[in-house]
């Protein structure tokens, strides 16, 4: 097959690494930061992303330039199994592992992941481990993933140590996932109205009341639509962080509707502010206001899933799919340009003035895991 060839620098480099990896199409990005004097090419945590691939997959070949601005990925077959990796500093542990779920399903063998490194704070740029567990894995049993329980355990993300920005690398999460022979066609087009709305306060070396005083004002704000309202708290000491981390609070909250869609949204206190900048208080209702914007949107999956489902529709069998959005995001135009270009997908968006969502459609190439032996 032809290269893939992509001049725009570092632009979508996980999603990209990952087509590469899915079509067996080989990668070649130039221009990575070549306008930066300060810090041209590859950053450290995309460079660890790269070695985490190489764990995952055998046959792969790395070549980068001297300075590190022109990257050649030619992919290898995805292994599974049980790897351990450390991330970098720069980044959580949820950018990783917004880059390894599409390709998770697709190994040799069921993934058993341990990565090591951030996992609270940094939700303004990354999605933390909570909410991928609270809105990705879901969609996991939609494709297919994980439904017979006889044969694996279902997909699940576990944070076992935390760890908050910017300091708190001593962070552990653990990731399974079971492989699949081919994914499922799906059609999620009814939304549903919400019947209730769960969450999560988590902390590290704060006292134990500010989550209380978060959960409180989400509930406050909330209880104003639906009575059905529970969130949780889950405080961590220096001693249950590692003995090293930064203060940390954040919250994730969940609603489900009568249909079975699930939407989330996140947010934490600013690492880079100073202490006491933002109430708990403020917090909770800056959560709340989150999720009912999700809501709002419509559609039957997260903004921050869109780019995931989309590229597992195009992997599904040749059928139909079809998935109701809400507002399609910019990183999400940009994704269906690379489907296009890599898969030779190309989708349908009907829009619906009445819910002011999008219905999005397309026919899979029915990508099979070739590495799976048949039963």
């Amino acid at each position: 097959m032809s290269t893939l060839k992509f001049e725009d620098g570092a632009v979508q480099f996980r999603q990209r690494i990952g087509v590469s990896l899915l079509s067996h199409r080989t990668l070649l990005i130039r221009n990575i930061r070549s306008d930066s004097l300060d810090h041209p090419g590859l950053q450290d945590h995309e460079a660890s992303f790269l070695r985490l691939l190489d764990k995952m997959t055998n046959g792969t070949k790395i070549e980068i330039n001297a300075t590190g601005t022109q990257l050649r990925f030619k992919p290898g077959v995805l292994l599974g199994g049980n790897i351990k990796h450390t991330c970098s500093g720069e980044r959580s542990i949820g950018w990783f592992l917004e880059g390894i779920l599409p390709l998770a399903p697709f190994g040799k063998d069921n993934l058993s992941l341990q990565l090591e490194g951030i996992t609270d704070g940094c939700c303004d740029i990354d999605p933390s481990p909570d909410y991928l567990k609270s809105s990705i894995i879901p969609l996991f049993m939609h494709f297919g993933i994980g439904i017979e329980a006889d044969v694996a355990a279902p997909p699940s993300i576990q944070v076992t140590q935390r760890g908050a920005a910017p300091n708190g690398i001593r962070g552990k999460v653990e990731f399974f996932c079971p492989q699949v022979k081919e994914l499922k066609p799906i059609d999620m087009t009814e939304m549903g109205m919400i019947k209730r709305v769960r969450g999560t306060v988590s902390s590290c070396r704060i006292s134990p009341s500010s989550g209380a005083r978060v959960a409180h004002s989400a509930k406050g704000l909330l209880h104003r639509l639906i009575p059905d309202v529970w969130i949780h708290t889950n405080a961590n000491t220096t001693k249950q962080c590692g003995g090293l981390t930064s203060p940390g609070l954040s919250l994730v909250m969940t609603a489900e509707s009568t249909t079975g869609v699930i939407l989330s949204a996140e947010c934490c206190l600013n690492p880079k502010q100073e202490r006491g900048a933002e109430l708990p208080e403020d917090l909770g209702k800056r959560g709340a206001a989150m999720l009912l914007e999700e809501i709002r949107r419509g559609g039957c999956i997260d903004t921050s899933a869109q780019s995931l489902v989309l590229l597992w529709m195009c992997l599904g069998t040749e059928d139909v799919t079809r998935v109701r959005i809400g507002t399609l995001s910019h990183y999400t135009i940009e994704s269906l340009r690379l489907f296009k270009k890599a898969l030779g997908v190309q989708f349908k968006a009907t829009p619906d003035h009445d819910s002011q969502t999008v219905l999005m459609s397309c026919l899979g190439i029915g990508f099979r895991n070739m590495a799976k032996a048949s039963t």
